[in-house]
């Protein structure tokens, strides 16, 4: 049997799509010619790895099994790849997350690539679920997410799996510098005292999901642990939009310090403090990373926002 790895990953990536033609798409092949390494894997393998439905490629038990093991071999020749050229390698390197967790951490992310000139980073957006999952089918080198998403794996959780912490992320009440209770405010300062009294007559921002998670969670979505009924006026899940009502001086939101820190908004500081914190971690294959993902991990740690 002489096993192909550029047939591998072909069968790699008609096994994650529903049709040959979206596999070919996204390999820059004809479907002729995916059509074609297909065959030539089945033949070295000695069975059929699909169960063929109109344009539909359905894996079988057999194509289940390599599948698993395919991943496995296509990481190691990636990692040997890159591990013998250093840092000439032209990685492709690939995160998951949630896109406010991708936003806290790419710049992070750029610094922590800048001893390999050749490299790319792929940031692609998913809730925490989607992430992990992503990792376990070798979607993506490694996934942004908070300790809860850790704890709710449970013992679901790959033994060769690493976890990097990244630090707190903080949940903040936070206004525009053009809203009334940050009027008087000097520019200098970057918070205000107000009592849960004084906050409760004017209109809050808000998503409907989780941005972490994307549970639909309504009223309590950004993680609000006020008791007090809020009056929410704006609603979205596009947390830019949240920023933008909130600069505009129009909405008060709960916000992560990163963004009340980058987009120079003040803090409304309440006795009885509503603020909560997330851990975050990154999500990493101990035994498949390459050594540019375990300096990636290191250099993260150490700056980790």
């Amino acid at each position: 049997m002489h096993m192909s790895l550029a047939d591998l990953r072909v069968f790699c990536s008609a096994a994650r799509q529903p049709t040959l033609g979206a596999a070919a798409l996204e390999l820059h092949l004809t479907p002729s010619a995916v059509s074609k390494a297909l065959r030539r894997l089945e033949g070295d393998m000695g069975a059929p790895l699909f169960d063929r439905s109109g344009k539909q490629l359905l894996l079988n038990d057999s194509g289940r099994l390599l599948l698993e093991r395919a991943r496995i071999l296509l990481a190691l020749a990636e990692q040997a790849r890159l591990d013998v050229m250093g840092e000439r390698g032209a990685i492709e390197g690939r995160i998951a997350g949630p896109a406010l967790l991708l936003w806290r951490h790419a710049d992070a992310l750029a610094a922590a690539l800048d001893a390999y000139p050749q490299a790319s980073v792929r940031l692609q957006p998913a809730f925490e679920d989607a992430a992990l999952a992503a990792l376990a089918r070798g979607d993506c080198h490694a996934a942004l997410v908070t300790q809860d998403a850790i704890a709710q794996r449970g013992a679901d959780w790959p033994a060769s799996w690493r976890s990097t912490p990244l630090g707190s992320m903080r949940m903040l009440l936070a206004a525009g510098r053009g809203h009334v209770l940050a009027r008087g405010v000097p520019a200098a300062c970057a918070s205000v005292r107000c009592g849960m009294q004084d906050i409760l007559p004017h209109a809050f921002a808000s998503p409907t999901h989780s941005l972490l998670c994307g549970e639909e969670r309504g009223r309590h979505a950004d993680g609000w642990r006020g008791v007090a009924a809020r009056s929410i006026r704006y609603w979205s899940d596009d947390v830019q939009l949240l920023l933008g009502y909130v600069q505009s001086g129009r909405a008060l939101a709960y916000l992560p310090d990163f963004a009340v820190r980058a987009h120079n908004l003040v803090q409304v500081e309440l006795a009885g403090s509503v603020d909560c914190s997330e851990q975050v971690l990154l999500v990493w294959h101990g035994e498949l990373a390459g050594q540019w993902l375990h300096a990636l991990a290191r250099q993260l740690s150490i700056h980790p926002n």
